[in-house]
């Protein structure tokens, strides 16, 4: 494991710094008990209202992860912090079941990692992810799925029944086909060979599955789009999305020094295909902007992408979470028909 490495907390007055050297991170299991589940969103870069996220912090480490900022609310780190201290939210599913028998809730869809993966390591001992889907096979509530963990295909029977009484979508996360580049910018994820291998297994029991190309690295991983969507399309994917790199807050600082440590031949070359896309700058975070680039070198992205996926037959959309849902909400037995 890597040592313990933060930046700076911009929401602390202090910061304390190791006097010598500093020792390895290990990991620590934090509980919560919030008092409510759905997050909504309101951002037009999003195509959904709801997200459910039962873990804060994530194990997999990505580099790249927009959500570390997100740690430092809870007086943890943006680095080594959210890769090793996570929270997980031990009653999701009670507050789920909770928010479905509410009589305002009309069995809207939710997307579940809209922050953090719902797949991650610990989800194998803990279950919130499959019992939060247990409550949605339950009340026939869509789901959309996102995630970077082949854990997902554990889950299939579960899936199948929520597919047979409403509907559901998994897209996984395979930015990288190349093993390497993957170990080095998302090492706690499955490798690409087991995430294709869930996609497969997925697709075979017939769930709905894509790819998300995401985020799309110029420089590093642009090259690889065809081929991604190739093993995906072999894998029974009929989806597909990208976006751009996004580097927001202390994500910069986290996502250079892991590229220079472990890629540092392509680092410079990243780094200038940034600025090319994002217009002289590391992120754009003006809503409507963030998810893709701009200019020529982004253009033909977008170009390769739509093509390939026209050639393959895959379908494209914005952010992948864009599904249409037909009204299959249905509280059990009948629950507050008297109200």
């Amino acid at each position: 494991m890597r040592r313990v490495d933060n930046p700076k907390n911009r929401f602390e007055s202090t910061q304390l710094e190791w006097v010598e050297e500093a020792p390895h991170a290990a990991l620590e299991v934090h509980e919560e008990r919030p008092k409510s589940i759905l997050s909504e969103n309101d951002s037009p870069d999003i195509g959904f209202r709801y997200s459910l996220n039962p873990y804060r912090g994530c194990f997999h480490a990505c580099a790249y992860c927009y959500a570390r900022p997100s740690h430092q609310y809870w007086g943890f780190g943006a680095g080594t912090d959210f890769e090793r201290k996570i929270i997980v939210k031990v009653n999701a599913p009670e507050l789920l079941r909770e928010r479905f028998d509410r009589p305002d809730w009309r069995g809207e869809l939710i997307v579940f990692s809209g922050n953090t993966d719902c797949y991650q390591p610990l989800e194998a001992a803990h279950t919130l992810t499959r019992r939060c889907l247990e409550v949605c096979a339950e009340y026939r509530n869509p789901v959309s799925i996102i995630t970077k963990n082949a854990l997902v295909a554990r889950d299939v029977d579960v899936l199948c029944e929520l597919n047979a009484r409403a509907r559901v979508r998994v897209y996984i996360s395979l930015p990288f086909g190349d093993p390497a580049h993957a170990r080095a910018l998302e090492p706690g994820a499955s490798p690409p060979a087991r995430r294709f291998a869930a996609m497969e297994a997925l697709s075979r029991a017939g769930i709905d599955t894509g790819i998300a190309l995401a985020p799309v690295i110029v420089g590093l991983n642009d090259g690889q789009i065809g081929e991604q969507l190739e093993r995906a399309s072999r894998a029974g994917a009929r989806h597909a999305f990208i976006t751009a790199l996004r580097l927001p807050g202390e994500v910069k600082e986290v996502f250079e020094s892991r590229l220079r440590e472990t890629l540092p031949g392509y680092a410079d070359k990243v780094l200038h295909g940034i600025y090319q896309i994002r217009r002289g700058k590391l992120n754009e975070s003006a809503f409507g902007e963030r998810m893709h680039g701009h200019g020529p070198r982004w253009q033909v992205v977008e170009d390769l992408f739509e093509l390939q996926c026209k050639r393959l037959g895959i379908e494209t959309s914005r952010t992948g979470m864009e599904m249409s849902v037909a009204d299959t909400f249905q509280r059990p037995h009948g629950q507050l028909s008297l109200f």
